[in-house]
């Protein structure tokens, strides 16, 4: 498919599992000692002792002075500190629990990662014959015929919805068991991508951290839930920018009282900043909603962090003076030097093909940092956008 004209690819996400995990996860060498309660048998953290899992690692085909072999070798250890700790039985089923369903969830995804995926979210005592529910199996099946998949919680109402719109093939369903709710609807029920949950904590997980866009429909607490998490992760830069859309049927009015109750109430009180409101989009039509989603992944690709740098990396080269322009506007941003545009850096191991617009971040802003985004996507591309990054810079 054209990434310009239907999104982003699986790998134009804001940045790839591995490059969001690394901007989270602490170098196991640097990890300090934890003590609990004290318990009696043999210190994990002897040094003939983690030999031992090193050597127990290898035979599994795992390499320790890698990075990833030290975060393995790290779960091991911290498992086994959990008998020093003389840890309860629930806290153990919690953490077990918790471990088998990620890593399950991680091994099911893997399998669709090429493909761009949008969570979708909303009641599930939404009916069948309300409109939000046509809206939504429309807004589905249009981002399903883009080659998206559809993410939803696998229930009834919204989550059904979004599930009937891209049929079976071109759904997720992350269902959480609840004593008074189906667990799965009769679209998703028995299909390979119908994921089980225990806990919400690692359902919302998933949910956002294998978005490339959010959709959500009218609902009550939990949707509320939902939204304002993502709406946290992205305000924080704790998770990757992605466009979050709020949708309902033409004529509703559920999204005008909050969005009234986020001006009045939140920024009318200073409880967050003008520059958050660029975080989300209302719309009552379908075909607006997919626009907003594919105008964003235009000439936007992806962004990280290399130490204090954000790295927006973008599908073509700006001209120099839409790079002048971000200077003055964004300039907020900026904690010292300029927006530049260069190649990738030394360090850096993924899309190294594609140009990137550099600067120091404030690492704060991250509402403002979104209107960057769509900024860059305004400017039509320099006429350098045949060529290979190295031939420009």
């Amino acid at each position: 498919m054209s990434s310009e004209s239907n999104g982003p690819e699986r790998s134009a996400r804001g940045m790839s599992r591995n490059e969001r995990l690394d901007e989270t996860i602490p170098d196991p060498d640097t990890i300090g000692p934890i003590t609990g309660k004290h318990g009696s048998g043999r210190r994990v953290d002897d040094a003939d002792f983690v030999a031992m899992v090193d050597g127990m690692i290898g035979e599994c085909g795992g390499d320790t002075t890698t990075f990833e072999g030290k975060l393995i070798r790290d779960q091991i250890i911290t498992s086994l500190k959990l008998v020093y700790d003389k840890r309860g039985a629930g806290e153990l089923k919690l953490l077990t629990a918790a471990f088998k369903e990620l890593r399950y969830a991680y091994q099911v995804f893997e399998r669709y990662e090429d493909q761009p995926m949008i969570s979708i979210f909303g009641s599930a005592r939404t009916p069948e014959d309300d409109p939000d529910f046509a809206a939504c199996v429309e807004f589905s099946k249009m981002m399903a015929d883009r080659e998206w998949l559809c993410i939803t919680g696998a229930g009834d109402g919204i989550m059904k919805a979004g599930h009937l719109g891209p049929g079976a093939a071109s759904s997720f369903g992350l269902s959480i068991r609840l004593p008074f709710e189906t667990n799965a609807n009769s679209v998703i029920a028995g299909d390979e991508k119908l994921i089980n949950f225990r806990y919400f904590f690692t359902r919302k997980l998933m949910f956002l951290s294998q978005c490339e866009a959010v959709a959500v429909y009218p609902g009550g607490f939990g949707t509320q839930d939902e939204l304002y998490e993502a709406l946290t992760l992205v305000q924080t830069g704790r998770s990757a920018i992605v466009p979050i859309v709020l949708l309902e049927h033409a004529g509703g009015d559920y999204w005008k009282h909050w969005d009234n109750y986020a001006r009045r109430s939140l920024l009318g009180h200073d409880m967050i900043s003008a520059e958050d409101l660029n975080l989300y989009y209302i719309t009552q039509d379908a075909a607006d909603a997919v626009a907003h989603i594919e105008r964003f992944y235009k000439n936007y690709h992806s962004s990280r962090y290399v130490k204090d740098d954000l790295v927006i990396r973008i599908r073509k080269p700006l001209q120099q003076g839409d790079v002048d322009r971000l200077n003055e506007e964004f300039g907020a941003l900026i904690k010292t030097g300029k927006i530049t545009q260069r190649g990738a850096y030394d360090n850096e191991k993924e899309h190294r093909e594609l140009p990137r617009l550099v600067f120091t971040h404030t690492k704060h802003g991250f509402g403002l940092v979104r209107r960057l985004i769509d900024r860059i996507n305004e400017f039509e591309p320099s006429d350098d956008a045949a060529l290979h990054p190295s031939e420009i810079y």
